[in-house]
């Protein structure tokens, strides 16, 4: 198996789970239903189309940034009655995210992110991604792997990483979370649960190649 690896950053991404009314929050890390439904975007899929080959990828994500907590309200009028929601985002976040799966699979996922059939955005239409996603394939690295070996995405080194990943067989410490994409239907969205573990790892700085940068969405406001 191999890994494609995904970088998420934007000034800010919402990442949904068990959303309701008048109140939209949004997980600490990407959720795996919104990093889907972002695929199948890319892959131009209609949203009463099959995602059951994309959901059985394994998933995983590297907190390189946690990011700021910051809420936003919009008014919501209909017919004769208005009311507020209450919104929440992460500010200024950096995820290093990871799919991994049959490599045939992962190119066609490559390739669609890299031209895509339709707008991209990381958790809600009001969050376009800054730079590019996809970081490309490392060949015959499962995804844990993968994760702890690619460089960090910011220049702030940091002495430790979190992951978040889908969840091993032995994983007894995993726990239970509703963001596995079985429907994007706008009639009938469905999501199942996945087995969740999380994990925190050191990080080996003499082993990492020059870091990246940091994320800084002033200059491409500027022009």
């Amino acid at each position: 198996m191999s890994t494609l690896l995904l970088r998420l950053a934007a000034p800010v991404q919402s990442w949904g789970n068990e959303a309701k009314f008048d109140r939209r929050g949004t997980e600490r890390v990407p959720t795996k239903s919104g990093v889907i439904g972002m695929i199948a975007s890319a892959l131009g899929r209609a949203r009463n189309e099959s995602v059951e080959d994309l959901s059985r990828l394994k998933f995983g994500v590297r907190v390189d940034k946690e990011g700021t907590l910051i809420q936003d309200f919009h008014t919501v009028r209909r017919e004769k009655s208005a009311y507020v929601t209450n919104r929440y985002y992460l500010a200024d976040a950096i995820f290093l995210a990871g799919l991994e799966g049959e490599e045939d699979v992962l190119h066609q996922i490559d390739q669609a992110l890299k031209f895509p059939a339709y707008p991209l955005y990381l958790g809600r239409r009001s969050c376009p991604p800054e730079g590019r996603i996809s970081l490309g394939i490392r060949k015959g690295k499962p995804l844990l792997e993968a994760l702890r070996d690619e460089p960090p995405l910011t220049k702030t080194v940091l002495s430790e990483w979190r992951l978040v990943h889908d969840a091993l067989p032995e994983d007894r410490s995993a726990y239970m979370q509703r963001d596995l994409p079985l429907s994007y239907h706008f009639e009938h969205r469905k999501y199942g649960f996945r087995r969740v573990s999380e994990q925190i790892i050191r990080i080996d700085q003499d082993a990492m190649r020059e870091p990246g940068t940091d994320h800084d969405p002033f200059p491409e406001l500027g022009g």
